[in-house]
C-alpha cells in the first residue's frame, strides 16, 4: 500500500493524516470546507515542528516533504484511486451511511474502508456498501501519531485477508493492534465512557471537583489523565454521541448521559478543541 485516504480533518483525521505522512505514505484529506482543511494544514505543520520536542528519536520531516505527501482536499472522488481509507467523520449514523455509500461508489473495488468510529457497530456500516469484507474497525486513539496501538474490530463479514492488510499497514507506521469483535463501543469506548459518564455525574452531584477527581485517577490509578481531561481531549460532542450510540443500541440505562455533559454540549463547551471544557484550554487559532 502507498496510497491512504482519511476521510474528515477534525483532531482524528490531522493525527490520523500525520502519522501516514511521516511514514512515508501518499495522502489524500478529505473535508467539506475550506477553512477546516486551512485549520488542518497548519496543525499538522505545527505538529511536525513541535514533534522533535514531544517524540525524540522520530524521524524529521520537512514541511516541504510534508506537502508533497498530503493532499487537502474537498473532492470526494480524489478517493478513486487510494489503497486504503480511513474514516473519521461524527458519531452520527445518518452521515457516516451517505458517507459510506459515496466511498463504495467512489474508491476502488479493493479498497479496504477503515472505519475510525468511537461506537458504531462496524457491521452496521458495511452493510451499506457492497463491500462488507474489506470493511474493518480502526480505532486510533488521540494524539494518533503518540498512541502506540490500535484498536482493530472485526465485523461479521471482514475477512482475515483485511485484517492482515490492516495489521500489516499499521506495523509500517510503527503501531501494533489488538483485534476484537463487533460491539458497540467495542472494548476501549464500552468501559471508558461509561468511566466519563459518571465522572461527570460525580461533578454534577458536587461529590467532588474536576481537579480532585482527575487527581485521583492519576495518583491512585497511576492513569496519565483523569478522565475529566480525557473528555476534553476526546471532545464532549463524541463522548456524548457515543454514549448515545451505547444507549441506544444496549437498551441499558446505565449509559444515560449526564445532563451536565448535555448542557456543555449545548453551550459549545466540548473541550481542547474548542478551547473550554471543564478546564479552559489555548485553542489551535491562538497558538498559530
Amino acid at each position: 500500500m502507498k496510497r491512504i485516504g482519511i476521510v474528515g480533518a477534525g483532531t482524528m483525521g490531522i493525527g490520523v493524516a500525520q502519522l501516514f505522512a511521516e511514514n512515508e505514505y501518499d495522502v489524500v484529506l478529505v473535508d467539506i470546507a475550506d477553512d477546516i482543511l486551512d485549520r488542518a494544514r497548519r496543525e499538522i505543520a505545527r505538529n511536525v515542528r513541535l514533534a522533535p520536542l514531544v517524540r525524540p528519536g522520530v524521524k524529521r520531516i520537512s514541511l516541504s516533504e510534508l506537502d508533497d505527501r498530503i493532499n487537502f482536499t474537498k473532492s470526494i472522488a480524489e478517493l478513486s484511486d487510494v489503497d486504503y481509507v480511513v474514516e473519521n467523520v461524527t458519531e452520527d449514523w445518518p452521515t457516516k451511511r451517505r458517507l459510506y455509500e459515496q466511498l463504495d461508489s467512489v474508491c476502488r473495488a479493493d479498497a479496504i474502508l477503515g472505519v475510525n468510529t468511537s461506537a458504531i457497530l462496524i457491521t452496521r456500516v458495511a452493510s451499506v456498501t457492497g463491500r462488507a469484507p474489506l470493511v474493518v474497525g480502526v480505532h486510533f486513539m488521540n494524539p494518533a501519531p503518540l498512541k502506540p496501538t490500535v484498536e482493530v474490530i472485526r465485523g461479521v463479514h471482514t475477512s482475515q485477508e483485511t485484517i492482515e492488510q490492516t495489521r500489516a499497514l499499521l506495523a509500517t507506521a510503527g503501531k501494533s493492534c489488538i483485534v476484537v469483535e463487533d460491539s458497540p463501543g467495542f472494548v476501549t469506548n464500552r468501559v471508558l465512557m461509561i468511566t466519563i459518564n459518571e465522572a461527570i455525574f460525580l461533578l454534577w452531584e458536587r461529590v467532588a471537583s474536576v481537579q480532585q477527581i482527575d487527581r485521583l485517577f492519576k495518583e491512585c490509578f497511576g492513569h496519565s489523565m483523569g478522565p475529566l481531561e480525557t473528555a476534553d481531549l476526546i471532545g464532549l460532542d463524541t463522548v456524548l454521541l457515543s454514549l448515545e450510540v451505547l444507549y441506544d443500541e444496549l437498551n441499558d440505562p446505565k449509559y444515560r448521559p449526564c445532563p451536565l455533559l448535555r448542557k456543555m454540549v449545548y453551550a459549545g463547551r466540548t473541550g481542547k478543541k474548542s478551547g473550554q471544557g471543564f478546564r479552559p484550554y489555548e485553542t489551535s487559532t491562538t497558538q498559530n
